[in-house]
Order: structure tokens, then sequence, then C-alpha cells
């Protein structure tokens, strides 16, 4: 699910700050960018987001500032760099070449320039960015669960309507039925003699054939996937997959239901229910 959160920090000496964002996906996939000082709490920012977070694709950014302290740390090792331009400056006079460049060549060559880190205050400045990595997550979760409220709701306005209209197709089924079986002897009447009809292998028939489009099964059936659905969502546990696989079900029955009803104002309230449907799996799309 989608999230956001910020935290910030700042006194005299310092200023922290940190952003998480989070979006949809089935696994957790988390990327850090933290300030190379502090690599070694990679895990351990890791295993924070990981106790708060199932899933999501999470990109954290945390920003520090020593005001104070702002001058580069760096030695020169100033030998290596001799020999490297010494063997430059040789290789560029022996070919006739400009070395002009020769200075910036060896400064560039690795080790010349080290960065010296100076961990003597790390831990004490971690103290201070850990609440805030906290605070941001702490954020995040309270706006994802913000947008899971909404999402709920949505839902629960898509099922109620999948709902309702199965409630009108289980007031129409009767009269259907009877529609079906008139129809049927009516035809019969018009195209054979009634003297020429075995009553009792018409109604074997007839039973037979209204059977072929009973939906009696897929009425329950329908209701229950609907109910658990709902119970689902009731749940304070991540039921994404759950739910994903309970639209597959109520769309089994539905088209089934639509494929046997052979009636028009029928079908009218399954192409509802299928519109319906359609919503929910979009939404259900923002919980995988």
């Amino acid at each position: 699910m989608t999230g956001y959160g910020q935290a910030r920090y700042e006194d005299d000496q310092y200023c922290i700050s940190v952003e998480i964002k989070t979006l949809n996906s089935k696994f957790l996939d988390v990327g850090l960018r933290i300030p190379k000082a502090f690599a070694d709490k990679e895990i351990v920012v890791r295993n924070l987001i990981s106790e708060q977070l199932e899933r999501g694709k999470v990109s954290l950014m945390l920003e520090y500032t020593n005001k104070i302290d702002d001058t580069a740390k760096i030695n020169i090792n100033e030998k290596l760099f001799k020999a490297y331009y010494d063997k430059l400056k040789a290789l560029s006079d022996s070919v006739n070449a400009n070395s002009e460049d020769v200075f910036r060549m060896a400064v560039q060559f690795p080790e010349v320039i080290e960065t010296i880190d100076d961990n003597s205050n790390r831990e004490r400045e971690w103290e201070l960015i850990w609440p805030v990595l906290k605070n941001a997550l702490d954020n995040c979760n309270a706006f994802r669960a913000q947008e899971g409220a909404v999402l709920s709701e949505n839902l629960k306005h898509y099922i109620t309507s999948i709902k309702e209209n199965l409630v009108k197709i289980i007031e129409l089924d009767p009269k259907r039925i009877e529609r079906i079986r008139n129809r049927l002897q009516g035809n019969l009447n018009e195209f054979i003699h009634k003297e020429d009809i075995d009553e009792n292998r018409l109604e074997q028939e007839l039973i037979y054939y209204i059977e072929k489009l009973d939906i009696s099964e897929e009425k329950v059936r329908l209701t229950s996937h609907l109910n658990y659905f709902m119970e689902i969502l009731s749940s304070n546990d991540s039921m994404g997959k759950k739910m994903n696989f309970m639209t597959q079900e109520i769309g089994r029955e539905i088209n089934t239901i639509g494929s046997k009803s052979n009636d028009a104002e029928m079908q009218k309230l399954v192409v509802n229910m299928k519109e319906e449907l359609e919503k929910v799996k979009e939404q259900i799309l923002n919980l995988l």
C-alpha cells in the first residue's frame, strides 16, 4: 500500500531529516539512502522497517548535517603522491608529452587522498537519529492506516452493492422459473396436439431442463463468499492475498448465474455485479 512519512530534528549543531515512501509490492523491498558515516547501521534500519512493514517497495532517505564540524577530514599520503608524480613525470618527459596534467592525475590515484572517519561522536549522533527514524516510520504507518480505512470503506460499498443485486436476483428467481415453465408449455401446445403429449414424460423433461437452469447452489455459495469477504475486511491482519482469492470465487459464481439465468432482467443485475466486482479487484491491487 502507498504511504508517506517524514520526520525532522534540528538544534544548534545538528539537522536531521528522514523521509519514507512506500509503494505496493508483493514482497518487502527496501531501498536505503543514508550517509556513508552511518553505513554500519544499515542492517539495524532494515530490521526496524521489516518489524513494522510486512511488504511493499520502501524507499528511505536519511539526511544528516553537522552545522559546526563541516570541515573535510582528509589525509594526504604525500609519499605515495610523490612516487606517482615522479613516475608520471618521467614517463611524460620520455615521450616529450605535455606534463601539465601530471599533478592532477597523480592526486587521483587510489589511496593518495583518504577520508578520515572520526567515530568519536558517531554513537551519540546515532542516538539523535534513531528516534527521528522511528517517528518517520510511525508517520508512514499512520498514513497507510488512513489510506487503508478509505480503501476498506470502498470495498465494503462495492461488496454491499453486489449483495443488493443478489437479493434482487433471489427475488426474481421464482418468477423466472415460472416464466420458463410457461414458455416451454406454450411452445409445446403450439406445435404438438395436447392429446399427443405424455404428461408424465413432459413433467420429467421440464424438471430436467429447469434443473439445468437452477441457480440455488450458486446463490448460496455467492452469499457465503460475500459474507466471508466482509469478515476478512474486519480483520486487523494483512489479507490482500485472501481477498484476491475470494474475488475469483465470487466472480465464478456470478458468471455461472449469468450463464444459467436465461432472463434479460436477471442478466442486467449480473452485469451490475460484474461491474462492482471489477472495482473490488482494482482496489485490491493496492493490497497485494
